[in-house]
């Protein structure tokens, strides 16, 4: 694939199969860009109405070219595209761009012509990006074969590779990061996605040198490996991976029997893997290029601490606000830091964060200058926001003082300029300086810068495994697994329960409880009452053999007026383990990732905060860390009303056995381990479901 790729986004000849002299209509504007931009390869237009466009040579058909080109760009009916790509693929042309819609974009006779068209691609050895796309751009070697109104312009080539699966939106975006001074290396449109990918696209652009960012838009991903392999290369080469992804209410969450199951929409998963593998999931495309122009200049924090240094002290509280809702650190400056401050910011300013060096500065510059330097060089703050708003009379002044004080620090530098003179955004642009216009904006950005840095601190550089997600999808209902049995299987994955024993009646729960040793718990152990406590069919601190007799007739009762139909397999007998900080573990199987665990604090936190997160199995123990630093609520893991902090240690590794157990076992399609108590060192489930799928 990389081979045909390359030639796809740099390709030594380009043949325009419908080529036009008409730089007006579509099929006139690839040809009419590549020539403009001074596209140094071989060109071959291709139609029998003309003998030559523009001076160059024009042939009748694919049969009369002089050689295969690398790439094709095919602009003609549909109707005659399959005989086209025919024709290409047998005198060796590798790949072919193909702008021709009417297939799966207008309905299931579309979907019939696009494979149909994807079946002739493969007989005849060539690989092809579309339908329905407009083209790409390769801005460094002038290669500009698209129709896109982007091109109107010539584009500017920059550290930036841009791939989107809408070609409007994408060509919207690209405008506006042109608009931003945001030079686009490259910007690939891959259309209905017949067979090459924006994943793939982006997986090659991530070689190129002269790229430092990546980007795309999505509006679904079909193969989740794929993806994840991307943002595993994006890391391991130091790239950031920017995504804005469409439907983050669309799809909402599968009808489930487990908590697990009911929570893990399709959207949620996906933001959850994107963390788990650093990528930076941006909102809209506003959020998507302040990001990726941040990561074009700004360097990496290794922290959380933020200093912010303003002339407005309602400005100061709303980013704190903002730090404060997106998990970071508004620090505390040091004893010394405060010191130093106090001898360079007005009596009437501000020493604490944040830090109001008040309109003083425009006298005395050196106020501002020194601020940002000793701010930081204090050893709890990584990155500064410095607010300021129009300041047009000084402007030259500003951009010196900011130019200083960014060369002296390797801490990201932001600089959140309200109605900044257009010449000092030029200048501060030009040398590396990141400026951004909205205040909560600025926070934003910081974040994701922190993210992208927590991220990288937590890489490892192997890929593991990485699980078929089309592993027996729609093979059929899925049905519980008996609960002893499932509990052998978790017990040899090394996950912690309660222990548990089936009776087939009162009496033998009574045995069973004198080994076990009171108190106990009874349970319902029915393949019909996956839900067992609303259905009446638990009891709970069971002290003696006569109380267990009557809790064992009544959870009958219970559930046979539950479900009279219902098969019972017995009566399950479970210790009773001592209540503590209780959380929530599971695994889904996702149509896009395959298996996914999720954890998530238990009690309020599930029922209505729904504060869980996910990652794809199996994860490795920075990444299980990753997940716990996700979590609202993660400071009830602190230890809350006396009670014991949580061994994050043993949190991790049980959330690594349960993620391998999920990778070796994917015909299993929910499991739910709720509640499980964690009491300082000791970790263990007192329930569990466990759904199989029997094909």
């Amino acid at each position: 694939m990389s081979n045909v790729l390359a030639k796809m986004l740099n390709p030594k000849s380009i043949a325009i199969i419908g080529a036009s002299p008409d730089a007006n209509k579509l099929n006139g504007r690839p040809f009419h860009f590549l020539r403009r931009d001074g596209y140094a390869g071989r060109l071959y237009p291709v139609n029998p109405k003309y003998t030559e466009i523009d001076g160059i040579a024009c042939y009748p058909n694919v049969d009369s070219l002089p050689e295969a080109p690398e790439l094709a760009v095919i602009i003609v009916s549909q109707k005659l595209v399959c005989a086209v790509v025919a024709e290409l693929g047998k005198i060796g042309t590798p790949v072919c761009v193909i702008f021709s819609s009417g297939y799966s974009e207008i309905g299931p006779e579309g979907v019939k012509l696009e494979q149909e068209l994807l079946e002739t691609a493969q007989r005849h050895g060539i690989r092809i990006c579309g339908p329905n796309n407009l083209g790409l751009i390769n801005a460094f070697e002038n290669i500009t074969a698209t129709f896109s109104q982007y091109a109107d312009k010539p584009p500017i080539a920059g550290p930036v590779g841009f791939a989107s699966q809408s070609g409007a939106f994408g060509t919207g975006i690209s405008a506006l990061a042109r608009s931003r001074g945001i030079g686009l290396g490259y910007f690939v449109n891959t259309g209905n996605q017949a067979d090459i990918t924006l994943v793939d696209a982006l997986i090659e652009i991530a070689d190129d040198p002269r790229i430092t960012v990546l980007s795309a838009y999505i509006e679904g991903i079909r193969n989740g490996p794929e993806l994840i392999r991307l943002a595993h290369k994006a890391m391991v080469v130091g790239k950031p991976l920017i995504i804005t992804k469409v439907g983050r209410k669309a799809a909402g969450a599968r009808a489930a029997a487990s908590h697990t199951g009911s929570l893990a929409g399709e959207d949620r998963v996906f933001d959850g893997v994107l963390r788990q593998y650093g990528v930076i999931r941006a909102r809209n495309e506003e959020h998507m290029l302040d990001l990726v122009a941040a990561f074009t200049c700004c360097n990496i924090p290794t922290g959380k601490g933020v200093a912010l240094i303003t002339q407005s002290g309602g400005a100061g509280v709303l980013m704190a606000d903002r730090c404060e809702e997106l998990g970071l650190e508004v620090a505390e400056p040091t004893a010394e830091t405060r010191k130093k401050l106090e001898i360079v910011i007005p009596s009437f300013g501000s020493t604490q964060n944040p830090i109001d060096v008040t309109g003083q500065f425009v006298a005395e510059p050196k106020i501002l200058i020194d601020s940002i330097k000793i701010a930081l060089n204090d050893p709890g703050i990584d990155s500064c926001v410095v607010w300021l708003q129009l300041m047009h009379a000084y402007s030259d002044l500003l951009v010196s003082v900011f130019k200083e004080a960014n060369e002296k620090s390797t801490k990201p530098l932001v600089i959140c300029w309200l109605e900044a003179p257009k010449k000092a955004l030029l200048e501060l642009r030009e040398a590396g300086i990141y400026v951004i216009g909205a205040t909560e904006r600025s926070i934003d950005v910081v974040a994701g810068l922190v993210q992208y840095g927590q991220s990288r601190a937590h890489h490892v550089k192997e890929l593991p495994a990485l699980a078929d997600p089309n592993y027996g999808n729609g093979r059929g209902q899925p049905s519980p697994v008996p609960s002893i049995m499932a509990a052998e299987l978790l017990h040899e994955a090394g996950i912690s329960l309660a222990p548990t024993a089936l009776a087939t009646g009162a009496q033998s729960a009574q045995v069973i409880a004198e080994t076990m040793g009171y108190p106990v718990t009874l349970k319902i152990e029915s393949p019909d009452i996956l839900h067992k406590t609303e259905a009446g069919g638990v009891c709970l601190n069971i002290t003696d053999a006569s109380s267990l007799a009557d809790a064992a007739t009544e959870i009958l009762k219970a559930a046979k007026s539950y479900n009279p139909k219902a098969k019972i397999d017995g009566l399950l007998v479970q210790k009773m383990i001592k209540p503590a900080t209780e959380l929530v573990l599971g695994v889904r199987r996702d149509a896009t990732f395959g298996p996914v665990v999720m954890v998530g604090l238990g009690g309020i936190f599930i029922e209505i905060l729904e504060d869980v997160t996910f990652a794809a199995a199996p994860i490795n123990p920075a990444q299980a860390e990753l997940m716990l630093d996700g979590l609202q609520g993660k400071a009830v893991l602190d230890g809350t009303r006396g009670k014991t902090p949580v061994n994050l240690t043993a949190l991790i590794k049980l959330i690594c056995n349960l993620s391998q157990f999920a990778a070796n076992h994917p015909e299993i399609v929910e499991l739910d381990l709720n509640p499980v108590f964690a009491d300082g060192d000791t970790i263990i489930a007192v329930d569990w479901l466990m759904m199989l799928d029997q094909a």
